[in-house]
């Protein structure tokens, strides 16, 4: 329907009818056949029972919804910025909370890799095991590197993986050394 017909259809009333003839816009002929038509299509629909389409509301039904899902994607865009900051205030607490502390230039130094250039931290050498068995990991917040239990390293992989910079596995060697008598059967009437 071009904007003539929606013109003459919607729009053209007795009143402004009348307007239009005295203003010479309209002839007498023209408006009697807009009108005539427009009574034969609403007698049309009313006995085929169709709903009469209403362009303008459908276009602004279509137009509320094109908005309201713009809005639900800058929403899910705002919670998945809330979100990542949550997590990062998160990682940053357990790195500030668990840290253990480093040793100082006189203590043994680690060397590790971090984004192919090689780190080092100095470290004591209770420390540099447990590093090495795996009991300890390396991680990185706001440029500096911090040792931090595994169970912790753990739960930061668990949120952001980046900020592990090492993780070593525990050794399942460090395990047998310490079971090594636990093959052998102490006698229960053995006395000190």
């Amino acid at each position: 329907m071009n904007y003539v017909e929606y013109f003459e259809d919607k729009v053209v009333g007795n009143a402004l009818q009348d307007q239009l003839l005295k203003a010479g816009l309209i002839d007498k002929n023209k408006a009697n056949k807009a009108k005539n038509a427009k009574h034969k299509k609403m007698k049309h629909q009313r006995s085929n029972n169709q709903a009469i389409v209403d362009e303008a509301k459908l276009l602004a039904e279509k137009s509320i919804q094109e908005k309201a899902a713009q809005d639900r994607e800058l929403n899910r865009q705002r919670d998945e910025k809330a979100q990542k900051k949550a997590i990062i205030a998160q990682i940053k607490q357990l790195i500030h909370v668990n840290k253990i502390s480093k040793g100082n230039g006189d203590d043994l130094a680690y060397n590790f890799e971090d984004n192919k250039n090689i780190k080092r931290i100095y470290v004591t050498q209770d420390t540099h095991d447990n590093i090495s068995q795996g009991k300890l990991a390396i991680v990185k917040l706001d440029g500096q590197y911090e040792i931090v239990p595994a169970p912790v390293a753990d739960k930061i992989n668990q949120r952001d993986e980046t900020y592990i910079i090492l993780r070593n596995e525990p050794s399942p060697n460090v395990e047998e050394e310490d079971d090594f008598y636990a093959e052998y059967e102490i006698p229960d009437d053995l006395m000190w």
